[in-house]
């Protein structure tokens, strides 16, 4: 398909999520999808997996203080397990075979049931064969609301992703080639912004919560038709707000957006000659704009570090163009490929980690920290940041300092899931 007709079908798609406002007890059905991600009148259905029948799968929403209760039913013909991304929460609840729970089996359940801690924009996603489940479409939000948020007139969930298509638009199935493994991964030649149908006005304020939902790709991001702040990343508040000019989110990152409308909403990724638009929601009447600046969130209780116990080096290593990779696979870390039974680095509760990120590869990874957030360090020393998966480019380095006070095993990986799959994984063991 043309480039044109990729950019007139993102308008087209119509594949939304359904709301679950669950507390209680709440069914999450792991199922085959049939769904037009392009336009039905061109182009034929696409075979999905998905939650609910919907790709992608309903958003649970829930406010902080309540407990997530949910049933996973495998539907499908092969195993999987979902993973609660960005949440602090317990081991067992975290959804990571081998390490925290078994497989579940086709026609076989499991039942995930946790308090999150934090207030803030997160995600579901299966976490076995996640390479190919999530290309596939298992995947969905998960929103913890404040208990007293910021004053706007729509909360919105864009949920980006890319899908690759043969010329004729049938979903390719080639999932885990070699080629894409060894290089950036899995790009589609298809992307798009999930967007609500919810009738905008100019002068209203938005939160939009950004989720990069994609298997391997880097979105840059532009905006049309928004005034506003980035409040949040990673689901963690910032300090102070920031502008959203030349924001970035790698796989498995999130931004929070509370923006006054000026005129038509686009998000898009800016390309020349034309921006490619990943989605948009078109703005009709007027109200009048508000006087208060765009609020900050308030703080969570994330631990901060004080005193550095342990001082690690993790290096990334492998993939095209490089000197070689461990044993079978193609990436790896420190040497050592895939999961060990030995973990990473292990830790008394409370311990505080400086880690050092040294990418000797030749392209970009998402390093992803399961049940913990930790702090980016600025060049200068001083704290940064504070998120679950931070980018670090090819040929870069960058310390992360993290407090490590959630017991159990806990993965360590790259999110760009190609990767991920193809050794690019460890784990670490706080007692």
């Amino acid at each position: 398909m043309k480039r044109r007709e990729f950019l007139l079908a993102t308008a087209s798609a119509a594949v939304l999520p359904l709301r679950a406002f669950a507390a209680g007890p709440f069914e999450l059905r792991a199922q085959k999808v049939t769904a037009n991600i392009l336009p039905a009148d061109t182009y034929p259905a696409s075979y999905l997996q998905g939650f609910n029948g919907t790709v992608p799968g309903p958003e649970i929403r829930v406010r902080l203080g309540d407990t997530v209760n949910v049933r996973l039913v495998n539907e499908l013909d092969e195993g999987t397990a979902v993973h609660w991304h960005g949440v602090r929460l317990e081991n067992a609840m975290d959804g990571v075979p081998i390490l925290t729970q078994e497989i579940v089996d086709p026609a076989a359940s499991f039942d995930y049931q946790f308090t999150p801690k934090d207030a803030g924009t997160f995600w579901y996603h299966s976490h076995y064969l996640s390479h190919e489940q999530v290309a596939r479409g298992q995947m969905g939000p998960l929103v913890i609301d404040e208990v007293d948020g910021p004053d706007v007139d729509h909360d919105i969930v864009a949920m980006l992703t890319d899908w690759r298509f043969d010329p004729d638009g049938v979903l390719m199935e080639d999932y885990g080639s070699m080629h894409d493994v060894a290089h950036a991964g899995r790009l589609g030649n298809f992307a798009k912004a999930f967007l609500p149908d919810v009738a905008l006005r100019i002068g209203e304020r938005v939160r939009l919560r950004l989720i990069n939902a994609s298997v391997d790709r880097i979105f840059p991001l532009g905006f049309a038709g928004l005034e506003g702040r980035i409040v949040a990343i990673d689901g963690m508040p910032l300090a102070a707000s920031r502008s959203f000019d030349g924001l970035v989110l790698a796989p498995a990152q999130r931004a929070d957006i509370i923006a006054d409308v000026t005129g038509r909403v686009q998000v898009f990724m800016p390309s020349q000659p034309d921006n490619y638009v990943l989605g948009e929601i078109i703005a009709e009447g007027e109200v009048a704009r508000r006087t208060v600046e765009v609020p900050t969130l308030p703080p969570h209780s994330v631990p901060s570090p004080t005193k550095v116990n342990q001082e690690l080096v993790l290096t990334m290593q492998g993939g095209a163009m490089s000197r070689g990779h461990a044993g079978d696979n193609i990436w790896a870390f420190n040497d050592v490929s895939d999961l060990q039974s030995a973990p990473f680095a292990s830790f008394e509760r409370g311990e505080t980690a400086k880690i050092t990120l040294v990418n000797e590869t030749s392209f970009a990874h998402g390093i992803h920290l399961h049940g913990h957030h930790f702090y980016e360090v600025n060049p200068d020393g001083s704290m940064g940041d504070l998120r679950d998966t931070t980018l670090v480019q090819a040929g870069e380095q960058r310390d992360i300092l993290c407090v490590f006070d959630n017991p159990g095993r806990w993965m360590l990986h790259c999110h760009m899931l190609s990767h991920s799959v193809g050794g690019m994984k460890t784990w670490v063991y706080v007692a």
